[in-house]
């Protein structure tokens, strides 16, 4: 397995593999991280922009910029970390400007991507660094690992140092089949060699023209004019509610008592700004809690949902929440969330301008996502041809924007988008170009 190194991102990759039988403790090694000992068919290359065969250990100045490629042999959830030379832990991927750290087999990935709304600078300090690339078959829970804090792009790590990265992933991944996951690291230095800079460099991440970006020990520079959101339109509200005659608090039910989980995404989505004040109690809808606010300028009016037995809630706004609830009234008079959809699984994302010009909204769900443009409407994707559509990239692929609602032709499925159209053909996907 290559090893390389790098110093400002952190990078996590979550690769499929093969089916076998039962699971075997991962292997913790100085050199590579966290390694299967068990041979997989899987595989999964990560490197460096100055080193693309990722066998090299190339030098990087001090605010020098950098880019971080990844490869699979099959499809599998990615996750990309990175360890500096003080064992400062990164992830950057998966991040909040990705619709999704799902990769398709075959399709190389370079972060940042073209018009993202982030750079990556190196920032040190001085030493070794160590990308590590994990990919595996089923999405990995790294809640215990790393966390995303209110409107930060980047997951903010709770482990320090390589060692204990290593013993923390391998009790993630020893429970799955042996075969189904498999890392490689690739691996840079920082102002050593020719390109040695004194000083020991910026240690906390920084963001530039944005929010706060999260737990990046590198530089992240968020590219100047991205809109915070489009403008939504007005939320109808198909949903009976009890109208309190007094102003209410987040996650406030009508007997007085509180649901936790939504006094938290209320908090950390920095709900005053985002989401304002709420309109109605939460009250039950279907097997969970729905909440509704009045919303905060171009956020349009929003929703906290709470699915039963989630630990989070999650905030849909604008025109995903009318496109939401309308698809929730066609199919049961919105007496609970559609099916092709189902419960809100992640907080919605800003998708910045694609090399078409296009920039929109992504909202994931249990079942499927949401993508809105003002250019073309809010359509929804599932299934298979969501997973080759977001494998590619998503949006910010050669495919860009859903253009229409997932189709059938024949009794298959199909969707069209900016640039070309993705079919289930004798139940393969295949995708075209236009």
């Amino acid at each position: 397995m290559n090893t390389k190194t790098m110093t400002m991102i952190t990078l996590l990759l979550g690769l499929g593999a093969t089916t076998v039988a039962s699971a075997s403790p991962a292997k913790i090694s100085a050199q590579s991280i966290i390694v299967n000992p068990v041979e997989t068919k899987l595989n999964v290359q990560v490197w460096v922009n100055k080193d693309a065969s990722g066998n090299q250990n190339p030098v990087y100045r001090k605010g020098e910029k950098v880019s971080v490629g990844l490869k699979t042999n099959g499809d599998a959830y990615v996750y990309l970390f990175n360890v500096n030379a003080n064992g400062q832990i990164d992830l950057f991927f998966p991040n909040s400007y990705e619709e999704s750290n799902f990769v398709q087999a075959g399709v190389t990935r370079v972060f940042p991507a073209q018009a993202a709304k982030y750079t990556l600078t190196v920032a040190g300090p001085n030493g070794q660094d160590r990308l590590l690339a994990l990919a595996s078959k089923k999405e990995l829970n790294l809640d215990d690992i790393a966390r995303f804090v209110g409107d930060e792009g980047f997951a903010q790590v709770r482990v320090q140092g390589q060692e204990n990265l290593a013993r923390a992933l391998s009790i993630v991944v020893n429970p799955l089949p042996a075969d189904s996951w498999v890392t490689d690291v690739a691996t840079f230095r920082v102002g050593q060699g020719g390109a040695a800079q004194g000083g020991a460099g910026n240690q906390g991440g920084t963001a530039q023209g944005g929010n706060n970006q999260g737990g990046a020990t590198g530089t992240v520079t968020v590219t100047p004019g991205t809109p915070a959101q489009p403008a939504p339109q007005p939320t109808p509200q198909p949903i009976p509610q009890p109208q309190p005659t007094a102003r209410i608090q987040p996650g406030q039910k009508q007997d007085g008592s509180f649901d936790q989980a939504m006094v938290e995404a209320y908090d950390r989505l920095k709900g005053s700004e985002s989401l304002g004040n709420a309109t109605t109690y939460a009250v039950p809808w279907s097997d969970g809690l729905w909440q509704k606010f009045n919303g905060v300028g171009a956020y349009g009016d929003a929703a906290l949902l709470h699915a039963n037995g989630s630990s989070r809630s999650y905030a849909v706004h604008g025109r995903l929440l009318e496109r939401y609830l309308a698809l929730a009234q066609a199919e049961n008079s919105a007496t609970r969330p559609p099916s092709r959809l189902g419960w809100a699984a992640g907080d919605e994302k800003v998708i910045p301008r694609n090399t078409y010009g296009t920039s929109g909204l992504y909202g994931f769900f249990q079942s499927g996502a949401l993508y809105s443009t003002e250019k073309y409407g809010t359509f929804w994707l599932i299934g298979d041809v969501l997973k080759t559509y977001q494998g590619l990239g998503g949006s910010g692929s050669f495919l860009g924007f859903p253009t229409r609602d997932q189709y059938q032709i024949g009794g298959a499925w199909a969707a069209d988008f900016e640039g070309g159209t993705i079919r289930t053909v004798n139940g393969a996907v295949k995708v075209y170009r236009k």
